[in-house]
């Protein structure tokens, strides 16, 4: 080996109280999302794009913020990434801060709000829609790098220069993590766990130098998706927005095309963090339904602009 990899050990702490309790980076960056999204749809609805009036923005960022994403995002995590827990342990699913929120549940408890607000409110669906998946990547991007912050949801093993090793990865790696107590113990008997390691590893040199020895380079993934799902959706999403003011449903439909491309050439690089369908990873194959219903929403769309302008 001609170069160390990045042993990774930041902390998921803005400020720290105690083992458990602190200002998490994960949580700045929702609120950072939540944020972004409020001002950049007033811009739009002050500028006559989408169904919302500016006064309405507030309100429908705020609920949808907590019945759309954090609702959505939680139950979605539960039902396709860890269903046991229903049975097993159900007031887990109230344990949001022990991490664990899917962006596909997001996605769906967005549609499922944004539509019963549309009809609440008598105004067009695709119209609040169109606004919505514009921002939403920032919201994505913001999430991605709080991971990457995390050191979780680490990439597959790689050699290119700019891997990172995870100390993450011990906890999905019994012999990797049984090295790793071995040797950081002889210098420290309290280091006999993998988690207490994982936080040792934040501010000692000498764990992580032992760690690089012990864990597998590894994609920095994270990155990648927030690249992808984040700065180039939003830059694709906010052009086609901007452009088509009408008919709404085309920034909407994009979405529905996009993101799943994104998504999928992302998780290629992804350590798979459920079992796998087929060949695909759980997010690869969740995916694949939302690019089908860009195509049909794309098509319904492009049937009703063709019918209007015959009338």
């Amino acid at each position: 080996m001609f170069f160390a990899f990045y042993v990774h050990h930041l902390s998921p702490f803005l400020i720290q109280f105690n083992d458990q309790l602190g200002i998490r980076w994960y949580g700045l960056a929702y609120i950072a999302g939540f944020i972004a999204a409020f001002y950049l749809m007033k811009w739009l609805a002050r500028n006559g794009y989408g169904s919302l009036r500016e006064d309405q923005v507030g309100d429908f960022v705020f609920y949808a913020a907590l019945f759309g994403v954090l609702i959505g995002g939680r139950l979605g995590y539960v039902l396709f990434y860890r269903p046991s827990m229903l049975s097993e342990d159900p007031l887990g699913i109230f344990r949001v801060w022990d991490g664990g929120m899917a962006s596909h549940g997001g996605i769906i408890g967005l549609i499922i709000f944004s539509a019963i607000y549309a009809r609440r409110h008598h105004i067009s669906w695709t119209g609040i829609g169109d606004n919505l998946v514009a921002v939403a990547p920032i919201g994505l991007f913001c999430g991605r790098i709080a991971n990457f912050v995390n050191g979780e949801l680490y990439g597959r093993t790689t050699t290119v220069p700019w891997a990172i090793q995870f100390p993450a990865e011990l906890l999905d790696r019994p012999k990797e993590a049984a090295l790793a107590i071995e040797q950081t113990s002889k210098i420290d008997a309290s280091l006999n766990n993998v988690p207490t390691i994982i936080a040792a590893a934040r501010h000692s040199v000498q764990v992580r130098e032992i760690l690089a020895g012990v864990l597998t380079p590894r994609h920095p993934s994270q990155l990648y998706e927030a690249f992808l799902e984040g700065a180039l959706l939003f830059a694709l999403l906010i052009f086609i927005r901007l452009k088509f003011k009408k008919p709404d449903g085309v920034a909407t439909g994009c979405f529905f095309l996009f993101y799943p491309i994104m998504r999928i050439i992302g998780e290629a690089f992804r350590e798979p963090d459920a079992p796998l369908t087929g060949p695909f990873t759980r997010g690869q194959f969740l995916s694949l339904f939302m690019f089908i219903a860009g195509i049909g929403f794309l098509w319904s769309t492009r049937r009703k602009y063709v019918a209007n302008r015959s009338l």
